[in-house]
């Protein structure tokens, strides 16, 4: 049966740069996206924005072993073994990107109490990226703050690619958030309407679209393993797909 990860790991720089460039090839994978980390909701002009020592990849296997053997034998991977990821079962699909289009809109569904993986992957339309910037970092802190997130972040790899990951304690409160309801306490108290972020974001891009390609993808979440930025226990699965204690 195939499945997905998403990985994390510290790289320095120039081997980030290298896997960068280079997109890695190894037996049962059938795609993978690299980029380099960025910290949701960071000024533009930031450190934070791009990462390059923090390697981020998403990735598509034939099964488990060839993810496996993947992080055992290629250089690239054997980088991303000694970081984090989560092994992931896919369940829904909405838009489209190329190199996952062959996905289908529906493979699984989710009870509303589980925990949920949801990953964005875009292609840029260069001349919109401010306008996608004004409207996305607000969604960035919005999904970033969110008590129900345990990991939120992005992604990029330059010029076009732009790429988020979210692990939620439940598809409830994900799918609060993309349609405005159930904002957490004090959201909306200051009339800002942080609760409604999301979904003003979405109403600007359907009026003219930021994006060449735009998929948002959901997981459930199989097993995790390692650990980042000196944790583990995101997903609150252990190594075996067993509840951590």
């Amino acid at each position: 049966m195939s499945i997905h990860s998403f990985h994390l790991a510290r790289v320095p720089r120039l081997r980030a740069v290298g896997a960068l460039l280079r997109t890695p090839e190894a037996p049962g994978l059938r795609g993978v996206e690299v980029l380099a980390g960025m910290r949701l909701g960071s000024p533009v002009l930031s450190p934070q924005r791009m990462q390059l020592h923090r390697l981020a990849a998403f990735a598509e296997w034939e099964d488990e072993a060839a993810l496996e053997s993947f992080l055992r034998e290629h250089p690239l991977g054997r980088r991303l073994e000694a970081g984090w990821h989560v092994r992931l079962e896919f369940l829904r699909r909405w838009g489209s990107v190329a190199e996952f289009a062959h996905l289908p809109e529906a493979a699984g569904r989710t009870r509303p109490d589980e925990p949920v993986v949801a990953v964005t992957l875009a292609r840029m339309r260069l001349p919109e990226v401010p306008r996608f910037i004004r409207w996305g970092r607000p969604v960035e802190r919005q999904v970033r703050d969110h008590p129900e997130t345990t990991l939120a972040l992005a992604a990029m790899r330059p010029p076009r690619s732009v790429s988020t990951f979210s692990v939620w304690t439940s598809a409830r409160a994900m799918t609060g958030m993309v349609f405005g309801q159930g904002a957490p306490a004090g959201d909306d108290a200051d009339g800002s309407g942080a609760g409604r972020r999301h979904v003003e974001a979405m109403r600007e891009r359907d009026r003219r679209d930021f994006h060449r390609e735009f998929t948002t993808l959901r997981f459930r979440p199989l097993s995790e393993h390692g650990s980042w930025e000196g944790r583990s226990g995101y997903t609150g699965l252990d190594s075996a797909g067993i509840p951590a204690a």
